[in-house]
């Protein structure tokens, strides 16, 4: 992946995550335990329904670190089977 974080941002800093996802109730709990296990931290996102409800979007405020660990993120939340688009 090749982006240009460093250039935007000054790391560490809060950077926050929208995730979108097929409405399941797993959504949010899958996404908590994986950003867990990149970033331990004490996660409340807030959860948007879509006008016909099929899907969800998960705002989530992370402390992210470095360029790398900021692209680890977004890559991984996408490996997700519930997830369909990280922002």
């Amino acid at each position: 992946m090749e982006t240009k974080f460093d250039e935007l941002l000054d790391f560490p800093c809060m950077q926050t995550f929208k995730v979108m996802g097929i409405a399941h109730e797993e959504l949010p709990t899958q996404v908590i335990s994986r950003l867990q296990t990149l970033a331990p931290g004490d996660y409340a996102p807030t959860i948007r329904p879509s006008s016909k409800g099929t899907y969800h979007a998960l705002s989530i405020a992370i402390k992210v670190t470095s360029k790398e660990h900021m692209e680890t993120i977004y890559i991984e939340l996408s490996k997700l089977e519930l997830v369909k688009v990280v922002l």
